[in-house]
């Protein structure tokens, strides 16, 4: 059942940064794009999906893609120029994040990375992030995201499915 009461790490940094935003709250958790974009009553062309992906080397970066693509690791590890990635197991997405699979948001992670959104993110004048918990999301116009970020963006998807 969700936390009327909800506050995450995500939500204080928009209110101290006193960022417009609206809490999306769903009465169950998912993880899919999909499940929570019909909870949500959204399109995933509207959701930052955030996949954390890690090299060889046990480096991490987190690429950000529209809901309704998916992320292409070697477009990623070649703008890095890092070696093999493929896509962080849920452990270290929890452990290297700081969220569980399918709440990461692209703000407040605990460990430092590098930050990639693919420009189609960008198609959506309003777009909605994890709140880092299951059970909400959080709708903010795009500009005040990237702002908030300053992620590198560059072309990072491909269509078939990948992560």
């Amino acid at each position: 059942m969700m936390n009327p009461k909800l506050d995450t790490q995500v939500l204080e940094c928009l209110r101290q940064q006193q960022v417009p935003h609206r809490l999306l709250l769903q009465q169950e958790a998912a993880v899919t794009i999909e499940a929570v974009a019909i909870l949500r009553g959204i399109r995933p062309a509207q959701m930052v999906k955030c996949v954390l992906l890690r090299d060889m080397s046990e480096r991490y970066a987190l690429a950000c893609v529209p809901g309704h693509l998916s992320v292409d690791p070697k477009k990623v590890r070649s703008y890095l120029g890092w070696r093999r990635m493929t896509c962080a197991t849920s452990e270290q997405v929890l452990q290297v994040t700081g969220y569980p699979v399918g709440a990461v948001p692209p703000l407040r992670l605990k460990t430092n990375m590098p930050i990639l959104f693919d420009p189609e993110i960008s198609q959506q004048s309003e777009i909605t992030i994890s709140s880092g918990d299951l059970h909400a999301g959080i709708a903010m116009q795009v500009k005040d995201l990237l702002k908030l970020v300053q992620p590198a963006i560059l072309s990072i998807h491909r269509e078939p499915s990948a992560c």
